[in-house]
């Protein structure tokens, strides 16, 4: 695959995360020149030390900040993410407002923001990360879950707009990623259950054909080919990335 990235500018959001951080190591590694955007500016810019990128200090909640951005970037990577985890009729419309905040509204106005860009180079990419939780409901995810799919359909919207001047917006969806947090996560499940962590991994995985979580580096790899001429033909797409989760 051609993965080459020619100098242009990519801008990734959440570039801290472990997907975020995975995207701006296989960006630079392309030939992009990265932008890491985040609101930890310490740990973005530890990242961008270590591929010779730039930091941009970002706080997805203050979206009227947002709303006046020009943004001159070629590559956009929607990667930042946010939950909240709660029975519907416990889950307050202050946590479902800070979660469309961050995966909805902020993607919204990143992609407004850089268009013009896009449009003036007659070239562009945008890629949303959005989650298995865009193909399916999931209990107590009622913020993630619909936030999710509002990005889908933003990327779709986007996509049809924006191709005929040679701008693309898909859509990459994983699974639960393997991280430090998700292996915190499994020991406190365990504990909680008094059973073996062996246990938890299990029912986490029971509808994956596929037997592991995804690795952050697997998605990276997925962002890195969306991003580069190679897939110029690609628009409006969505990938699962969950192991056959969402297919069963």
């Amino acid at each position: 695959m051609n993965a080459d990235a020619n100098g242009r500018m990519a801008l990734i959001t959440g570039g801290s995360t472990e997907i975020g951080a995975a995207c701006a190591r296989a960006l630079a590694a392309s030939g992009a020149r990265v932008v890491v955007a985040d609101q930890d500016e310490h740990r973005a810019g530890l990242i961008a030390s270590a591929i010779g990128g730039q930091v941009w200090p970002i706080n997805l909640q203050d979206t009227a900040a947002l709303a006046s951005l020009t943004l001159d970037a070629d590559i956009l990577v929607n990667a930042a993410g946010a939950t909240a985890v709660a029975p519907l009729h416990e889950l307050t419309p202050q946590d479902f407002g800070r979660v469309h905040r961050v995966l909805v509204e902020a993607p919204y106005l990143l992609i407004r923001a850089a268009l013009p860009h896009m449009y003036d180079r007659g070239w562009g990419r945008i890629i949303n990360i959005t989650s298995a939780y865009g193909r399916a409901g999931a209990r107590e995810q009622a913020a993630a879950v619909s936030a999710a799919h509002a990005l889908e359909g933003l990327s779709k919207v986007t996509a049809l707009e924006a191709g005929p001047r040679g701008v693309t917006s898909n859509c990459v969806s994983p699974a639960q990623i393997r991280t430090a947090e998700l292996d915190d996560v499994i020991a406190r499940l365990a504990a909680e259950r008094e059973v073996g962590e062996d246990v938890v991994v299990d029912d986490l995985l029971a509808r994956s054909s596929i037997k592991r979580f995804v690795e952050a580096r697997e998605v990276a790899a997925l962002v890195t080919w969306l991003a580069g001429d190679d897939a110029a033909m690609v628009n409006g797409a969505s990938y699962a990335m969950d192991g056959g989760w969402t297919a069963a």
